[in-house]
C-alpha cells in the first residue's frame, strides 16, 4: 500500500480501477472490510476506488489517545486532496459513516454524494440501550480477553456462523480485527459517544443520499431497523436500500449486490454533468 504522513499520523491508502472518484471508509475492527467491493467488476471498470486504513488500523499507524470523529474526518479530506480530489463520492460502513457524515457537514463542496451503510448513529427509542452497550465493551475491553469480546461483538452484528464466512472472503481479518481491538474499543467508541447527530444535521446534508440496510440485520437488532427508518425522515435528497442476504456485514456478505446498488446509485448521480 502507500502511505501519507497527515495529522501526526501515517495512512495507507490504495486506488483500484478508474473513472470517478469514491471515497470508502471502514468501520470498526475490519480494516480490509470493503476490499470485497473493488473485485467486482461492475465498479472498478467504471470507479476510481480509494481504499485506506484508518489510523490505529491495518497498515496505517497506531495512536495512543482518542481519535475524534472530526479528526477522521480530516484524515479522509487530507487523503483526497493529497490525490489531487476535489470532489468525490463518498461511503461510509458503520462507524466509517458517521466519519463521512461529518466530512459533509464540515465540507459540504468535497462530497458530491453519500453511500451510508448501516451507520452507527445513536438515535431513536434505540439510542440509550445503543450507547449503554458501547459503554459496557469500553470497560469490558480491559478486563476480558479480546478475541472473545472481539467475536462477540462481530457475531451480535454478522449473524452466528459469520467467522467462517469472513475468512472465506477476507482470510486473516478476524485475527486483524483482534489486533486491532484496542483502537476500537479504547478509542473509538469513546470518540463516537462524545459525537452528536440528529435530525437537525441531517436537513442540513443537501447530497443525493444512498441508505443501504441488510435484510437480515434487524433480526439481530432493532436499532437496525429504526435507524433507517428514522435517516429516511430526516435527509432531504435520500434513497433506501435493503441488501438481500446480509446482515451488518453487507459488502462482506453479499458484494455482488452491493456493488450493483452503488454502481447505478453514482451512475444516477455523476459528478460531471
Amino acid at each position: 500500500m502507500d502511505t501519507l504522513e497527515v495529522n501526526g499520523a501515517i495512512l495507507a491508502y490504495e486506488v483500484y480501477g478508474s473513472g470517478e472518484p469514491a471515497l470508502l471508509i471502514h468501520g470498526a475492527l475490519i480494516a480490509d472490510s470493503l476490499m470485497p467491493l473493488v473485485k467486482e467488476p461492475i465498479l472498478s471498470e467504471k470507479f476510481s476506488l480509494i481504499l485506506y486504513h484508518r489510523r490505529g488500523y491495518g497498515s496505517s499507524s497506531r495512536t495512543k489517545s482518542s481519535t475524534s470523529i472530526a479528526q477522521q474526518a480530516a484524515d479522509s479530506k487530507a487523503l483526497l486532496h493529497h490525490l489531487g480530489i476535489p470532489r468525490a463520492h463518498m461511503l461510509g460502513h458503520s462507524l466509517g459513516a458517521c466519519i463521512a457524515l461529518q466530512l459533509t457537514l464540515e465540507d459540504t463542496d468535497i462530497v458530491h454524494s453519500l453511500a451510508l451503510l448501516e451507520p452507527a448513529l445513536i438515535i431513536g427509542s434505540s439510542g440509550p440501550s445503543y450507547r449503554d452497550s458501547l459503554q459496557q465493551g469500553w470497560q469490558r475491553f480491559r478486563n476480558e480477553n479480546p478475541e472473545q469480546l472481539v467475536d462477540e461483538f462481530l457475531q451480535s452484528r454478522f449473524g452466528k456462523g459469520y467467522r467462517t464466512a469472513l475468512e472465506q472472503i477476507l482470510p486473516g481479518a478476524f485475527d486483524q480485527a483482534v489486533a486491532d481491538a484496542s483502537t476500537a474499543f479504547e478509542q473509538e467508541i469513546p470518540a463516537l459517544l462524545a459525537w452528536s447527530f440528529g435530525e437537525g444535521e441531517a436537513s442540513r446534508i443537501r447530497q443525493p443520499v444512498l441508505a443501504i440496510y441488510g435484510s437480515e440485520s434487524i433480526a439481530l437488532w432493532a436499532r437496525f431497523g429504526e435507524t433507517q427508518r428514522l435517516m429516511l425522515d430526516w435527509f432531504p435528497n435520500i434513497q433506501g436500500f435493503l441488501l438481500p442476504g446480509a446482515a451488518h456485514g453487507l459488502q462482506m456478505q453479499n458484494p455482488r449486490g452491493m456493488a450493483e446498488a452503488l454502481s447505478d446509485f453514482w451512475s444516477r448521480h455523476p459528478i460531471q454533468r
